[in-house]
């Protein structure tokens, strides 16, 4: 079964993925293809598909990717995703800066299989972190590293995205929170990690200190019976 025993490397599920059906290769997509890593493959033999939102800087790191065989870029309620195309749709840090983000995820579970994996790694608007991030005014924004909008709607959140996957029939294998906010890890680190306690504690607890990244393991059951899109 797959496991959560490094989900800083979607590269190493998709990997362990491909060794439960060996000699078939994955149709993988990766949503939010403009920002991150290129996936650490390690020679597994997929085919990937990249997706995200048409701007400048987006469209500068998709170009450079080597992991990505084809991509679209554009308005993601209806760039190209092939119904039941794909074995595992990655989406990186991707929900959190889009409007209709639902309506988003909604075609991105209709373009896995029955069976197939989704990979969600979402900044948290539940976190102390996440708060700060989509309160600041844009330009402020972008002087600690975040140069593309904050959003931030409801599903982009641990209960959000718990609540989307009931809905909709499908499975968390695993979750969990991370700290990789680029603001913290970034010269003004300490000024942030002292804002985000502050504001935590304004909260009266219902805003999280430290972590600010949640990360998902679902699956779309292969039950056809199961409430899906």
């Amino acid at each position: 079964m797959t496991t959560l025993c490094d989900m800083s490397s979607f590269g190493k599920i998709i990997g362990e993925r491909a060794a439960e059906t060996p000699g078939k290769p994955l149709d993988v997509l990766v949503a939010g293809c403009g920002r991150g890593e290129p996936l650490e493959l390690g020679g597994v033999d997929c085919r990937v598909t990249g997706v995200d939102e048409d701007r400048p800087i987006l469209r500068a790191h998709t170009v450079e990717r080597p992991d990505l065989h084809v991509y679209a870029l554009g308005d993601l309620r209806s760039v190209p995703m092939t119904p039941r195309g794909f074995d595992i749709v990655c989406v990186e840090f991707l929900l959190e800066r889009v409007q209709y983000a639902e309506l988003i995820l909604d075609r991105m579970v209709n373009a896995l299989r029955p069976g197939g994996l989704l990979l969600i790694r979402v900044r948290d608007r539940e976190s102390a972190y996440g708060f700060v991030d989509r309160v600041l005014p844009g330009w402020l924004r972008g002087r600690f590293g975040e140069p593309l909008p904050a959003v931030y709607e409801p599903v982009c959140s641990r209960e959000g995205l718990r609540a989307y996957c009931l809905m909709r029939g499908l499975m968390i294998a695993e979750d969990r929170g991370e700290t990789t906010g680029p603001a913290r890890l970034g010269p003004r680190g300490k000024l942030v990690e002292t804002v985000c306690r502050v504001v935590a504690a304004l909260s009266r607890g219902k805003l999280d200190p430290v972590y600010d990244e949640v990360t998902l393991i679902v699956r779309r059951p292969r039950n056809h019976f199961a409430r899906i899109i």
